[in-house]
């Protein structure tokens, strides 16, 4: 079914998508008490801290009140933590990307040595950057920032983050004079080029090609200077790479995987990690490095560094992090593009991880989100779990884990209960 029929049919049943990726009913839904005192409380709140009223009067002319928000939904099934390693780099890094990062990378590369050398920052990371973020500038997104983030304000998972994200935008409204119906971005709020978030527009984004002023949208050269001011006040260490694929030995302990477990290159050789063909590893000597095992003992292992977890601070998902080394690898070399093998295991799904982690918080009294994503905290408390259990702690959620937490007994642990002993009468 082609878009077009899609929105035929959507028209025949009252439905209209509006330019900013809502649905509007041709019925108009009345917003309830409770969220109109919340709103009007809101735009208070923004005032006192130094939101103009011309632009609260401007921002808030119309109802941003929707039944089913749309951006809640994409909030609570983000792909970089639903989807497994293998699943999701192979949607993201892909031939044709690839492809195009190596086209983008020696075609803008001359034109911007100047702010590789400035910033410290390889150029292939932000054309990796760009491609993961936008498709190289195709898609900023279609929503409007100041009613997506509101929207998300009022939702009930992370209304505080959203909130201050929208008074950052607000404030850019104000400081800059921009027309709110203009900023457009993604469901979150992200805007540009690469995806800033106001408050990250606020803090790092500059006017790099001195024009007077700071347009991450139409000036790519803004849009990058920007992406690679924030990577260096970030932390990012010229001359690092983020890390590697690497192998790991058959006895390898498992428990020492995970970013906060870091080691020099000299330690983990001792532990027999190499690189993927079996040689010594081609890093620094003295640099502090972990082992990182997205899809578990089964999967690729990597060895990752102080640039990977800077990539982290722009997304706090491994799989996302993972996804622009190996594209910003690609984009500078010649190396022929492969798809990522998913491991043999069986995996589990998000409904599984939920069980899980409400049952790692009933037995340990841990406060993880029971919404199913593989995030770090969750990863960690696994292997904490896994140890108890006996099994190898790469903290990856298997079917073996799955059963051993189907089958705990408070009193015995995830010890096997002993049948009773079958007597035979003598004869």
């Amino acid at each position: 079914m082609t878009k077009w029929m899609v929105t035929g049919l959507l028209a025949a049943a009252g439905i209209v998508w509006g330019a900013n990726g809502y649905a509007a009913s041709a019925e108009k839904v009345s917003a309830p008490k409770e969220y109109t005192q919340w709103l009007d409380e809101l735009k208070k709140d923004m005032s006192r801290r130094g939101i103009s009223s011309e632009t609260l009067a401007k921002v808030y002319a119309e109802d941003y009140y929707h039944p089913a928000p749309e951006v809640v939904k994409i909030d609570r099934n983000q792909n970089e933590f639903v989807l497994t390693f293998s699943d999701y780099a192979n949607r993201v890094v892909t031939a044709k990307r690839v492809a195009e990062a190596r086209e983008k990378y020696k075609e803008l590369y001359p034109s911007f040595k100047r702010l590789e050398k400035k910033n410290g920052v390889p150029f292939n990371y932000l054309i990796a950057f760009w491609g993961m973020e936008t498709n190289f500038g195709r898609h900023f997104g279609n929503y409007l920032v100041t009613e997506a983030l509101t929207i998300l304000s009022y939702d009930k998972r992370r209304p505080k983050f959203f909130r201050e994200e929208l008074y950052q935008a607000l404030k850019i409204i104000d400081t800059w004079g921009l027309d709110h119906n203009q900023m457009e971005g993604s469901w979150a709020g992200a805007m540009g080029h690469f995806q800033f978030m106001p408050s990250t527009f606020n803090a790092y984004a500059v006017d790099y090609n001195g024009d007077g002023k700071i347009d991450i949208w139409h000036s790519f050269e803004d849009a990058a200077g920007s992406a690679a001011n924030y990577l260096q006040q970030a932390g990012w260490k010229a001359g690092e790479p983020w890390g590697m694929e690497v192998s790991l030995p058959w006895d390898f302990d498992y428990a020492l995987t995970g970013r906060q477990k870091s080691k020099t290159v000299g330690k983990w050789e001792k532990l027999g990690v190499r690189t993927v063909d079996g040689k010594k590893l081609k890093l620094s000597g003295g640099s502090e490095w972990a082992v990182i095992v997205p899809e578990g003992k089964k999967g690729k292992a990597f060895l990752v560094g102080h640039n990977f977890n800077v990539i982290m601070k722009w997304n706090r998902s491994e799989n996302y992090a993972l996804a622009i080394g190996m594209l910003a690898d690609y984009a500078a070399s010649e190396k022929k593009w492969q798809a990522v093998e998913a491991p043999s295991s069986m995996r589990v799904k998000a409904k599984d991880v939920a069980k899980i982690q409400a049952f790692i918080n009933k037995i340990t009294h841990s406060k993880l989100d029971e919404d199913g994503q593989l995030g770090s905290k969750t990863r960690e408390a696994i292997q904490k779990v896994q140890r108890k259990a006996k099994m190898p702690a790469d903290g990856y959620p298997d079917y073996q884990l799955l059963n051993k937490v189907n089958r705990y007994n408070p009193e015995m642990g995830f010890a096997v209960p002993v049948p009773p002993r079958k007597l035979h009468r003598q004869k």
